[in-house]
């Protein structure tokens, strides 16, 4: 039993800490797709409106860092230090499907194919099942995945050009239906384009741990086989359902 409790405990913190990171590098995914060229000339945000609009397939790779600010004992004119990296590669497919496939520093799936959310962990030997909407309803996804407009849920801000890409900030509108107007665990999300693609995703907290998230090598609009957000868990793996 003792076994079974660290092991469980095991997989939920790296459930923690890739559902900490979720928001960022879904969002990232969901804008990144448009078959139509865009004049870095234009506007982040009116980048951003195509590529949501437009957004069908795509596919690449992503680097995803958690960073945060240099303690007191430590040297301050180094600027953010990164704590944690992971990478590997994506597909995509609007609405609701998707595969982050992290392979450094260890093996780990997530995949949704539009009903529900496996997390699945080649380490442990067992998969996570959720239902999709419930493990998604708190991040910028669950709205960037449907069908709505992304002006129905975001004000888009332009913010300052910097390391050479136009940045968008993109605030939450509030729910008159929900008592605190805003369930995302995110105080500001932020993305960079140039031309006409994203190139990097900036989250912060409440307590000002900051994600990043670059991605590169993608693949527009790329043609998917229908079985490919399938996922059947190997033969003796363990399968935990939560509902």
């Amino acid at each position: 039993m003792a076994a079974i409790a660290r092991s469980y405990g095991v997989l939920l913190n790296k459930a923690l800490i890739l559902q900490r990171f979720l928001s960022a590098a879904l969002l990232g995914i969901a804008v990144l797709f448009s078959n139509q060229a865009i004049s870095q000339s234009e506007s982040g945000a009116d980048q951003l409106r195509q590529f949501v609009r437009n957004s069908k397939t795509a596919e690449g790779d992503f680097v995803q860092q958690q960073l945060r600010a240099p303690k007191t004992n430590e040297p301050q004119d180094k600027g953010l230090k990164v704590v944690r990296q992971t990478q590997g590669r994506f597909v995509f497919q609007r609405p609701g499907r998707f595969i982050w496939d992290t392979q450094k520093p260890y093996e780990q799936k997530l995949i949704a194919d539009g009903k529900q959310l496996t997390l699945w962990d080649k380490d442990l030997n067992q998969a996570t099942i959720r239902p999709a909407g419930q493990a998604l309803a708190a991040t910028p996804a669950a709205i960037l995945f449907g069908e709505s407009s992304l002006d129905q849920h975001f004000d888009l801000v332009e913010s300052e050009e910097r390391l050479g890409l136009k940045w968008v900030a993109l605030s939450p509108k509030k729910d008159p239906n929900t008592k605190s107007g805003n369930d995302l665990p995110y105080t500001k999300i932020s993305v960079g384009m140039a031309n006409g693609l994203p190139k990097a995703l900036e989250l912060i907290d409440g307590l000002g741990s900051v994600v990043l998230v670059t991605l590169d090598k993608i693949q527009l609009n790329v043609n998917l086989p229908a079985n490919r957000f399938t996922f059947t868990p190997p033969a003796g793996a363990e399968v935990l359902r939560l509902n």
